[in-house]
Formats: structure tokens, sequence, C-alpha cells
């Protein structure tokens, strides 16, 4: 499972990037605007700083200019992911822009039903939101779970990347369903590193080491070197090879 990171920061970004794991970013319009500045500055910055899989998301309804916001949005860098919604409009135009090799993301996937219909326009990547459905009292882990195995059954080759995480459990739980991606913020990503147990373990291991160096003797001047060591050693096994 790929773990994508869930913000627009960039300095979150290159915090996470300098870990080694970070195989994408997801972005959306509400992330972007939290940035503020210029969109297509934020997006081309993000673009730059990570290889892998960068979505950047459509904010037309229509299908005609959410069409030509797709091209101008895939034209960024060869590693951007073209988000367009779970609507009729986002339906059509995925798949126009899937027929044209350009890779999307179906987002705001609250249900199987939807699933199956990104899946036959051929959509890279499909983004159940987990976290949401469980603000309205559904399971959207079970959600997820249903449509990996859909999926499995059905041999189609889009990718199940599991949004809206909101805790580690999240993303274990991600992974046992079999997701293909993970996204979360940065916050959430941050505590996937973190145990007390860890924590307690390394300040017992430096707490004996620096112990272990204060027991060692000073190095003082009248002390023999290495060098004046191996010399004596040496004068000593040729006075015993003389007898």
């Amino acid at each position: 499972m790929r773990l994508f990171l869930d913000t627009a920061n960039i300095d979150e970004i290159r915090e996470i990037d300098r870990w080694g794991v970070l195989s994408g970013v997801t972005t959306n319009p509400s992330l972007i605007a939290k940035e503020g500045g210029d969109p297509e500055a934020v997006w081309k910055e993000i673009l730059a700083e990570v290889d892998g899989d960068i979505s950047l998301e459509t904010t037309e309804l229509e299908a005609g200019p959410m069409y030509e916001e797709g091209l101008r949005l895939a034209g960024m860098a060869p590693n951007a992911v073209v988000k367009v919604p779970m609507i009729p409009a986002g339906l059509e135009v995925g798949k126009r822009l899937t027929s044209e090799g350009i890779r999307t993301n179906v987002t705001l996937v609250f249900s199987a039903t939807q699933a199956i219909l990104a899946a036959e326009i051929g959509a890279y990547c499909v983004s159940p939101f987990l976290g949401r459905l469980d603000d309205v009292a559904a399971d959207g882990m079970k959600l997820l779970h249903d449509i990996c195995e859909i999926y499995a059954v059905q041999g189609y080759a889009s990718n199940v990347l599991a949004a809206s995480l909101r805790h580690p459990m999240h993303v274990v739980d991600a992974a046992l369903a079999g997701a293909d991606i993970a996204t979360m913020p940065y916050d959430v990503f941050t505590k996937l590193v973190k145990h007390p147990l860890t924590d307690s373990g390394l300040e017992r291991f430096l707490a004996d080491w620096r112990k272990l160096q204060g027991e060692q003797p000073s190095m003082h001047e009248d002390q023999p070197s290495r060098a004046e060591e191996q010399a004596k050693k040496a004068k000593k096994q040729e006075r015993e090879a003389g007898h």
C-alpha cells in the first residue's frame, strides 16, 4: 500500500518526503485555499517536490469547462493526476480524459455503486471518503472492504485510494482491507512513526551509553599510545622467540 499525504502545505510535504516513505500527494480546493496565494504556483511547487502522483482537483461543474480545466491540470507535469467529482459530468470528463491517456482520480465516493462507475470509466484511482462516512454514523471501513472485494472479483484495474483517514488505525485497517493507496493529513502521518515503547527504549539505550562513556578512563599524556603498546608487544614476542 502506497502512502500519500493529504495537504497542500509544502513544508509538511518536504518533511515527510525526507523520511523516504512518501509516494504521492492529494490536494483539493479546500487545502489549496488554506495555503492562500496563487493555486497554480502551489501546485507547481508540489509537483516539483514529489516524484509520485499528485492529485489536482477540478472546480468546474459543467462537462465542457471541466474537461478544459482537466487538460490544463494534466499538462502541468507528468506526475499530475486529475481529480474529478463523482457526478455525471465528472464521469463524462473522466472517461474522456482517460481515453486520451490522462490519469484521473474520481473523488467524493461514498458508495460501492459509485466505485463501480469509477472503475467502469477506467479511472486511475477511486477515492472513498472513510472518515466522512463515520461522521454520519455510517461504516466507512465496511465500504472500503466492499470496494476492494468488488474490484478483486471483477478484475477492475482502478486503484482504491482510501481517503479521509482520521487516525493511525484507519491506516492499518485500510492496509488490511487491501487498499492500494492511503492518503492522510500531516498529523496522522506523523503519528504512524510514534510509539511510547520506542521512545522509552531509546531513552534507556542512550542513558546506558552515556553512563558507559562516563566510566571510560581519560586519555592522559603519560598513557601509552596504541602504537607504543603494539611495539612493546612485538619486542616481547622477539625476546620469547630468542630463548
